[in-house]
């Protein structure tokens, strides 16, 4: 996201716990990047989450 090369990406969360995990956004320059929720669809299992990337 950084490099200006995705424009919009796609989440499914689960709420799953295992103990640990990854941040998905630890890298990314908050100074040059934003999101912007396009879209939320929930279901019984399962939350979709749709995002712009807008370049500050």
């Amino acid at each position: 996201m950084n490099a200006g090369l995705v424009d919009e990406f796609s989440i499914a969360l689960s709420p799953v716990l295992f103990g640990s995990g990854v941040r998905l956004f630890e890298s990314v320059d908050a100074g040059r990047v934003a999101l912007e929720q396009v879209r939320a669809e929930t279901t019984q299992r399962v939350t979709h989450l749709t995002y712009a990337v807008i370049e500050r």
